[in-house]
């Protein structure tokens, strides 16, 4: 067993002054931002154009006086910046020089599904030496990303920003930009890390309660609430602190391919409102985003304006991309995101000029899961003691293999009126297996929770209630059919599933061309998934079926029930699964067809 230290010691790693891609031989260490400058950013590399070529590589990386082998894209960490124009008809050349297959997807982008990336899915992938010729017509604007949909590659640096100018006015007014695309990476070998998750699923979670903690939980909640609820923890032999897969154990957090300790900095001049492109490029990091002292209107999420919104701070997992505009108006500024498990985080610096920094804000305490997390919307005065709280069978109350309008086979149609979202639980016969330690009966249905750790903290925190796509639904069709679908996993097994059917033992999931589809996601486990449905738009609504937003990647947070409509207008087959790169591997995955 390894050994474990006390979470208040803060072991998160700054990295290197300068830690980034090596420099061809040079035994001078450059960060990969350190490369052509454009007039947009003076920061990131970036190319356009009608014709692009792209070259997949290996790299030779330092972040923490150890080199490593990185898999890059023209020879930087993040890969360049790509800058389109809506309408434009583009061909980008990807030539792959590894000694193995890969792949690049372009992550929110309309597209035939050909072009889409998804390696026995979409195309047959890229062989080694082999050139693959993406053509497509960019059929929208906004701020998206690209990444490899191979293996682990996108945990080992193969992914870049896209943003896409609009064919009119852009509507959003700014002066100046910057793209911030956040990831993390690790030292170890992705497969050794995944392997110790299978052997033990909290691995890298160093964070245990200390007696301090219990103290604080007796004062605010008294001695037999606090002792009732760490009973009901370890009955379900599962953890409060249970926040994250992975750590500041083995991860390192970027910001533009830079360690805190590299301070990537952007540069504004005086008066300027200046436009941040937040891109979440991580392959299993949520980030926690702000600026000290300097407020956030939201103009854009996942690359589709919205009506603007100030806040202090927003979450966001893989996937997920975020617009803001700022109004600076001291000389520098602390970009501040810091991981959702609290173990470490990723920073930058917006200044009038190079060297300036402000204050890096100390790191927010540990906030526990609750019982709402794991079991919805319920009252747990007098549930201490419950038989079999190791499956939650004992929450039901009900026989849920025999619930009328459920096609138990992983897809269910309820047979009712759509004007709403079903409130019913529908649990599929396939949940009750060992691929699932629990199932929640009374989720959630509010959207303006932040989640966890960021509840009460005195910041004004975005939430899904709060976004409003501008022009509303693309299509004003109510949904023809409604169907259900549960995120699952266990733990222990360190197994992530649809309906508690990993996608090796899965069929596909079919939608009509041109149907309207109501999509329900109920979250049955304690972990937050950003769920990435390709090819077509998500349109989130609320509870009463108010549309909302429209998104291409939609986080679920545990105990939670969120429904989206879906026109069904692309034809062929895409990905449907969790961006927490793990969980798409270990079986939170689908196949959909449309035809």
């Amino acid at each position: 067993m390894r050994s474990r230290v006390d979470h208040s010691k803060r072991y998160f790693v700054k990295g290197l002054a300068l830690g980034g891609v090596l420099a061809g031989i040079s035994p001078i260490i450059s960060p990969a931002w350190a490369g052509v400058p454009n007039t947009k950013s003076n920061t990131m590399p970036e190319v356009s154009g009608d014709v692009i070529n792209l070259v997949i590589q290996e790299t030779v990386v330092n972040f923490n006086g150890r080199s490593r082998i990185a898999t890059t894209i023209n020879g930087v960490l993040p890969g360049p910046t790509i800058r389109l124009k809506e309408g434009q008809s583009v061909t980008i050349k990807v030539t792959n020089l590894l000694k193995e297959e890969t792949s690049i997807h372009w992550h929110g982008l309309i597209l035939p599904f050909q072009m889409d990336g998804v390696p026995g899915i979409s195309f047959a992938g890229i062989k080694p030496g082999e050139t693959f010729t993406y053509r497509f017509d960019v059929q929208q604007n906004g701020t998206y990303w690209y990444h490899s949909h191979s293996g682990f590659q996108e945990m080992t640096g193969m992914y870049g920003a896209l943003v896409i100018e609009p064919s009119g006015e852009d509507p959003v007014e700014y002066d100046s930009e910057h793209v911030v695309l956040l990831s993390d990476w690790t030292d170890d070998n992705p497969q050794t890390v995944y392997n110790n998750l299978k052997m033990q699923g909290d691995y890298y979670n160093y964070i245990q309660p200390t007696l301090p903690d219990n103290v604080t939980q007796i004062r605010k909640n008294g001695l037999s609430d606090t002792l009732a609820d760490k009973s009901m923890w370890n009955s379900m032999r599962m953890s409060s602190m249970d926040l994250a897969d992975l750590s500041a154990a083995t991860l390192i957090y970027l910001m533009n391919g830079a360690t805190p300790g590299g301070n990537w900095t952007g540069r504004f001049k005086k008066g300027e409102r200046v436009r941040l492109r937040f891109i979440n490029g991580s392959s299993n990091t949520f980030y926690d985003v702000r600026i000290p002292g300097l407020p956030l209107t939201v103009v854009q999420s996942d690359g589709v304006n919205v009506h603007p919104v100030t806040v202090d701070e927003f979450r966001f997992g893989p996937g997920e991309t975020y617009d803001v505009v700022v109004s600076p108006r001291d000389e520098a500024y602390t970009i501040f995101a810091q991981s959702m498990d609290r173990t470490g985080f990723a920073s930058g610096t917006l200044a009038l000029r190079e060297g300036l920094t402000a204050p890096v804000p100390a790191i927010d305490p540990i906030q526990p899961l609750t019982m709402e997390d794991m079991m919805g919307s319920m009252d747990h005065s007098s549930m201490a003691g419950m038989p079999n709280m190791n499956s939650m069978d004992g929450m039901a109350g009900m026989d849920h293999n025999n619930m009328p309008g459920m096609d138990h086979s992983g897809m269910g149609t309820a047979a009712v009126p759509f004007a709403n979202p079903s409130s019913t639980v529908r649990h599929a016969s396939s949940e009750y297996g060992a691929s699932v330690d629990m199932r929640v009966d009374t989720p959630r249905t509010n959207l303006d929770d932040p989640g966890v750790g960021l509840r009460g903290n005195g910041r004004r925190v975005l939430t899904l209630a709060d976004l409003r796509t501008q022009g509303g639904s693309i299509d004003p069709r109510p949904p023809e059919r409604e169907i259900e679908l549960h995120l699952t996993g266990n733990m222990e097994r360190y197994t992530w599933s649809f309906d508690g059917v990993e996608f090796g033992n899965s069929t596909p999931i079919h939608f009509n061309y041109g149907e309207r589809v109501r999509v329900i996601l109920q979250n049955d486990t304690m972990m937050t998934h950003p769920m990435h449905l390709h090819g077509v738009w998500s349109e989130v609504e609320s509870p009463d079926g108010e549309f909302l937003v429209r998104r291409h990647t939609i986080p679920v947070q545990p105990a939670q029930r969120i429904s989206f409509l879906v026109t069904a207008d692309a034809l062929g087959r895409w990905a449907w699964h969790c961006h927490l790169l793990f969980h798409m591997d270990a079986g939170m995955f689908r196949e959909v067809v449309i035809s």
